[in-house]
C-alpha cells in the first residue's frame, strides 16, 4: 500500500511541533501590503502582519500559492510512489483549493484535493486527524470518512468588530458594512457549509461578550467536546479572556489561544475572533 503524504495551506492553525511530528507539508500563501509581497510564515510572522496592515495605505492583497507552486510540491512528495492528500482552507474566502485542484490534474502521481470547507484550528481538526490515521495506516477511504464526519460536526464562529475589511474585500454585502461603521454594530458570523454566513449583530461589545457567554454555556452542556481553538486578530486580550472562559466550561478539553494567519486577518480586520471546537 502507498504510503499517504499530507499536504495544506498556511491558513491552517498548527504549532511548529504539530507540523514536525506528523510532518506535514505547508504551501505557504502570499500578502502585498503596499506594493511589498510577503510570504506567509517564512518573511512575515502572524504579529508582524497586524503592525504592518494597521500602518498600510490599503487593504492588504492576499494571493493563493500559483499552480506551479503546487506541482512542484506534488512532484517531490509522489516520486517514491506516495499518495498525497492536500486539504485546504473553503474555497469562499480563497482559490487555493482551485490551485491545488488544477496541480493535482496535472500532476503524474496520485493526489486527492479536499476543501475542508473551514480554516484557521477548525481545518486542523480534519488535517491532524488525518495525520493520525495515517499513522495508523489506514486508507484513503477511511480517512476522507473520518475527516467528513469531523467536518460535519465543526462549529466556527466568528466575532467581528468592524466590517470595514470584509467589505472591501468583497466577502460580505456592502450595505452591511455601511450599517457597521456607522452604528458601531458588531456582528457574529459562521463558517457553515463552506460559506460565511451572519448570525447576529448587535451594538457594542456587549454583543461578543454576550455571544461568548452563551458558547460557553452551550459547551458545559456537551461531554463529547474533542477539541477547541481561539483564535484573534488583534486584540489579544480579549482573546485571552474568551479563552479563559472556554477552558472553564470544559475544563477536559485543551483550548489553543493563537494569532489567526495574515490572509484571514485581512479578510476580518483588527479585534476579531473565532471559536471553532468539534464533537464525536
Amino acid at each position: 500500500m502507498a504510503k499517504i503524504k499530507l499536504v495544506t495551506d498556511s491558513s491552517i492553525q498548527l504549532t511548529p511541533e504539530e507540523i514536525e511530528t506528523w510532518d506535514i507539508t505547508v504551501v505557504p500563501l502570499t500578502i502585498m501590503i503596499d506594493s511589498t509581497v510577503y510570504v506567509d510564515g517564512e518573511t512575515i510572522t502572524r504579529d508582524e502582519f497586524m503592525d504592518k496592515m494597521a500602518a498600510a495605505s490599503a487593504l492588504p492583497k492576499t494571493s493563493q500559492p500559483p499552480i506551479g507552486t503546487f506541482l512542484d510540491v506534488y512532484d517531490k512528495l509522489t516520486e517514491d510512489g506516495s499518495e498525497v492528500l492536500s486539504v485546504h482552507m473553503l474555497e469562499a474566502i480563497s482559490g487555493t483549493v482551485n490551485s491545488a485542484r488544477q496541480a493535482a490534474e496535472i500532476c503524474k502521481g496520485n493526489v486527492t484535493v479536499i476543501d475542508s470547507t473551514f480554516t484557521d484550528r477548525a481545518l486542523a481538526f480534519q488535517v491532524l486527524a488525518a495525520a493520525r490515521l495515517i499513522k495508523d495506516g489506514k486508507t484513503m477511504p477511511d480517512i476522507l470518512k473520518a475527516m467528513a464526519t469531523i467536518r460535519d460536526h465543526t462549529t466556527l464562529v466568528l466575532g467581528v468588530s468592524t466590517l470595514d475589511n470584509l467589505v472591501k474585500g468583497g466577502r460580505i454585502s456592502r450595505v452591511s458594512g455601511m450599517l457597521s461603521s456607522l452604528l458601531n454594530i458588531k456582528v457574529i458570523l459562521q463558517v457553515a457549509d463552506g460559506e460565511l454566513n451572519a448570525l447576529q449583530k448587535g451594538r457594542g461589545t456587549k454583543t461578543l461578550v454576550k455571544f461568548v457567554d452563551s458558547v460557553a454555556d452551550k459547551l458545559k452542556t456537551m461531554t463529547d467536546v474533542k477539541a477547541i481553538g481561539v483564535s484573534y486578530a488583534g486584540g489579544k486580550s480579549m482573546a485571552e479572556e474568551i479563552a479563559a472562559k472556554l477552558r472553564a466550561a470544559v475544563p477536559y478539553v485543551e483550548t489553543m489561544l493563537r494569532p489567526t494567519d495574515p490572509v484571514i486577518a485581512t479578510h476580518t480586520g483588527d479585534g476579531a475572533f473565532a471559536i471553532m471546537y468539534y464533537v464525536g
